[in-house]
C-alpha cells in the first residue's frame, strides 16, 4: 500500500474523482502545508492558516500506478491558476502535490514538465509531506452523502464525466 497527498481546489471534488477509481482504499480529507496546529474547517475558510484542502490516498501500487494518480489529477483540475479553482478563490485552493519520497518527486516533476513542454503554465506547489490533519468527519466521503447538495451538483458531475471519459480503463467497474 502507498499514499499519495495532493490538493486540487475543494476537497469534496477531489475525493469525489479518486473515490472512483480502482486500487483506490481509501481517500481521507484533510489540510496540509499550512502554519497552524490541528486546524478546523473555519480555520482554513478564513484563509490565513497557509493550510490546502488535500485528499491522503491510500492506493495498492498494484493496481494503478503514482503516475497514473498523477495524470488524473492534472486532468481533472486546473493547475494553471494560482490559489483558486473556478468559483473557489484563496490558498486553500491551491494547486499542490506533497511527495513521501524521491521517486514520486521524480514522477511529480516529470509530469509537470511534459505539461510544460505542451505550453502550459504550470503552477502547482510541489514540497514535501507536511503533517496532514484529517478534516472533520462531515467533510469524509460528501458527494457520495450529499449528491444534491447545491456547490456539489454543480462542481462535481463536470470533474466525474471528465474522469469517466478519458480514464474509463482505471475506473472501479472497468474490470
Amino acid at each position: 500500500m502507498q499514499q499519495a497527498l495532493f490538493g486540487g481546489g475543494c476537497f469534496w471534488c477531489v475525493e469525489a474523482v479518486y473515490l472512483e477509481l480502482q486500487g483506490i482504499h481509501k481517500v481521507t480529507s484533510g489540510y496540509a502545508g499550512g502554519d497552524t496546529d490541528n486546524p478546523t474547517y473555519e480555520d482554513i475558510c478564513r484563509g490565513d492558516t497557509n493550510h490546502a484542502e488535500v485528499i491522503l490516498i491510500d492506493f495498492d501500487e498494484t493496481q494503478i500506478s503514482y503516475a497514473q494518480l498523477l495524470d488524473v489529477f492534472f486532468a481533472t483540475h486546473d493547475p494553471t491558476t494560482l490559489n483558486r479553482q473556478g468559483n473557489d478563490v484563496g490558498t486553500q485552493y491551491r494547486s499542490v502535490i506533497y511527495y513521501f519520497n524521491d521517486a514520486q518527486r521524480a514522477d511529480a516533476e516529470q509530469a509537470i514538465n511534459d505539461l510544460k513542454a505542451e505550453g502550459l503554465d504550470i503552477v502547482t506547489e510541489l514540497s514535501p509531506v507536511p503533517t496532514f490533519y484529517s478534516a472533520e468527519d462531515y467533510h469524509q466521503n460528501f458527494y457520495a452523502r450529499n449528491p444534491s447538495q447545491g456547490y456539489c451538483n454543480f462542481a462535481i458531475p463536470p470533474k466525474l464525466m471528465k474522469l469517466r471519459s478519458k480514464f474509463q480503463a482505471l475506473l472501479k467497474d472497468s474490470k
